[in-house]
């Protein structure tokens, strides 16, 4: 299942921003897989962390079937080693641990996250341990398919603003223009500055990558 957007959230982009709306039109449909299984989403977004796709992968997959059938109740029931031992770091296995317990003896409301505001949401993710601000927005994205999330500790989203608006870097005032600007459907336009920022418009380069100026022979270093 893919992310759901389509040309209400197209034309209001267009209209908005025109710049991004003739990127939108050269790069043509995205498709990125979000996992409306909240539990299992979190449980992803944590193995993921500071790790590759391919060890989360491999990770993931251990661990399906090592708890299978997922729930929170299989995972609960296991321990702190036993996850470990699927490939993942002490501390994160501990976290996974922790936020099963809580759900499967419902301390953590799962369902309930569904009718807050992005706001609640957010604050009730980062309250678990392991689930920082950047991931608690994923989860907003790819778990719980919210329509106006743009990241600004994301660097992806930052490296594609620089690139599609020129900008050598992005301070928080122009972010937060971008960010109104694109509203109510910032996360449309997340996705395509994923898409920029992995090079979807070859032509458009990072400004922050550019060579500084060699400093003259024998010049004094700042540090």
């Amino acid at each position: 299942m893919d992310f759901p957007y389509g040309e209400a959230e197209i034309a209001h982009l267009r209209t908005r921003d025109p710049k991004l709306g003739a990127a939108i039109d050269r790069i043509g449909p995205i498709h990125r897989e979000v996992d409306p299984d909240l539990f299992s989403s979190v449980l992803h977004h944590i193995i993921g962390q500071q790790v590759s796709m391919a060890a989360q992968r491999t990770v993931w997959q251990r661990l399906q079937t090592a708890a299978a059938p997922l729930s929170p109740e299989t995972v609960a029931a296991m321990s702190v080693e036993s996850l470990q031992a699927l490939g993942m770091t002490y501390r994160r296995a501990s976290y996974i641990l922790e936020f099963a317990r809580k759900v499967a003896s419902g301390a953590f409301d799962l369902k309930a996250l569904a009718e807050m505001e992005d706001s609640q949401v957010l604050a009730q993710l980062t309250s678990l341990r392991g689930v920082g601000p950047w991931t608690a927005e994923m989860l907003l994205i790819f778990g719980l398919q919210r329509p106006d999330v743009v990241s600004w500790g994301d660097l992806a989203i930052l490296r594609g603003m620089r690139m599609l608006y020129r900008k050598r870097t992005i301070d928080p005032a122009f972010f937060r223009r971008l960010r109104k600007r694109y509203s109510p459907y910032g996360t449309t336009a997340s996705l395509y500055l994923w898409a920029i920022a992995c090079g979807a418009l070859p032509e458009l380069t990072d400004p922050a990558a550019k060579r500084a100026p060699e400093k003259k022979r024998g010049a004094v270093h700042d540090r």
